[in-house]
């Protein structure tokens, strides 16, 4: 008995490592044409258009439109014939703690929070794993880009924005505006007795005290770094926050309830951020109060359960359509790891209540990308990124969706993935 432990560390192990990376080669850079020839062209600003030909080049979309040639000096050009596919601009995953997470209950596979509640300085590259098993399995299903984001409470970090078949973190990062994560304090579940309901608000209430005093001394060293008080010495923390007040960057609040939402908006008043809700269950009840900050929301819960137990049981599928009814520009995110691959269907959901096949499509394309600050994603158009992919159906339908293909900026990816080869595995048993 006394050798089981050091047996089940050593199998422990052997998973971890086993499951923390991918065997697949990432693509080289473009160095051929990728002339994709006949497809229906879901453009998302430009609307559907059938028969069409896109051309990409050097890792740009340089043509959209009918009967497109390649030069005829590029002898190694890829031309594909996509009579009868779709071609989408590739999807957008916000809000994952995708290459953080591997293995949730294998704690040394687990980086996506750091100690402590007030972490502006913590960037969620420094952790990032681009071999992690599971980006190719969320790729298979037309994702290109990912919004990796800190967990943890208060204000956790700052995210970034990466392409999903990468050899490093270097290669993987793409330029978007800073991203700071605060996660607002909330009560999870109200105790029923009386004296345990007082000590939450009251804990409730002083994490709230203790964020809005932590957000007023770092506006107070901009205000110091404005002046340039020779007085003023570096803080890590509040270096870090300092495009924030600037308004090169954007707060990323998770917040959820009326009351919560409410508090975020009167933080941004005070100190003029630059707004996104992350989560908004209740955004579409403060529609005034958002558009008067510009504010976008992230929403996550379209394939969750109402919040609730007095609400309508499909009220989270509709929340997209109430947003879009009162004029709140969002996007649609999904809250996980390797869960984070329902994203489309989580837009297909949407537009089955209430909103339009070319709204869903957008909310993850390219209202995703504008939310994050990047002008060249989201979208087939001459001059946006070369990232699509061919599918024979709707890409929103996992009845009838299957990817063929997958380009990110011109680089055709393996789709090969763990998920595939289990498949074949168990075909031959």
């Amino acid at each position: 008995m006394k050798h089981l432990p050091t047996t089940l560390l050593l199998s422990t192990l052997a998973v971890t490592l086993s499951a923390q990376a991918h065997n697949l080669v990432p693509a080289a850079k473009q160095t051929q044409s990728v002339l994709i020839k006949n497809a229906t062209v879901h453009t998302v600003s430009q609307g559907t258009l059938t028969n069409t030909d896109v051309l990409i080049e050097q890792g740009k979309i340089s043509a959209i439109g009918p009967q497109l040639s390649v030069n005829d000096a590029d002898s190694q050009a890829q031309i594909i014939d996509a009579t009868g596919k779709h071609l989408y601009p590739g999807l957008i995953a916000l809000d994952t703690s995708l290459g953080l997470v591997e293995i949730e209950m294998v704690r040394p596979t687990v980086d996506n929070a750091e100690v402590g509640d007030f972490n502006p300085q913590i960037s969620a590259a420094t952790a990032y794993n681009p071999d992690s098993e599971l980006l190719p399995t969320i790729r298979y299903n037309g994702i290109t880009h990912a919004q990796i984001v800190p967990s943890g409470d208060g204000l956790a970090g700052q995210s970034v924005v990466v392409d999903l078949d990468a050899w490093t973190i270097e290669d993987a990062l793409q330029p978007s505006e800073g991203q700071f994560h605060v996660y607002w304090p909330q009560i999870k579940r109200m105790p029923e007795d009386e004296k345990e309901k007082a000590k939450a608000i009251e804990k409730n209430q002083q994490a709230i005290a203790t964020l809005t005093t932590a957000f007023e001394d770092g506006y107070r060293y901009f205000l110091s770094h404005q002046a340039k008080d020779s007085a003023n010495t570096a803080n890590l923390r509040w270096q870090a926050m300092l495009p924030l007040y600037q308004g090169k960057a954007t707060l990323f609040a998770h917040a959820d309830s009326v009351s919560q939402i409410e508090q975020v908006i009167a933080l941004t008043k005070k100190y003029q951020f630059k707004l996104v809700i992350v989560g908004g269950y209740d955004a579409w009840r403060l529609a005034s109060s958002l558009r008067e900050v510009n504010a976008s929301v992230i929403y996550p819960h379209t394939l969750s359960l109402p919040k609730r137990k007095d609400e309508p049981v499909d009220l989270p599928f509709k929340i997209p359509s109430l947003l879009a009814s009162a004029g709140i520009p969002y996007a649609l995110g999904f809250s996980s790891d390797w869960n984070s691959r329902n994203l489309p269907y989580a837009a297909g959901y949407s537009a089955a209540y209430g909103v339009t096949p070319e709204q869903a499509l957008k909310s993850v394309t390219l209202d995703a990308a504008k939310l994050l600050g990047i002008t060249d994603l989201g979208a087939i158009a001459v001059g946006y990124q070369g990232s699509v992919v061919l599918s024979d159906g709707d890409i929103l339908d996992p009845m009838s969706n299957k990817i063929d293909a997958i380009w990110i900026e011109g680089r055709q990816i393996d789709l090969n993935n763990r998920h595939q080869q289990l498949y074949q595995k168990y075909l031959k048993r």
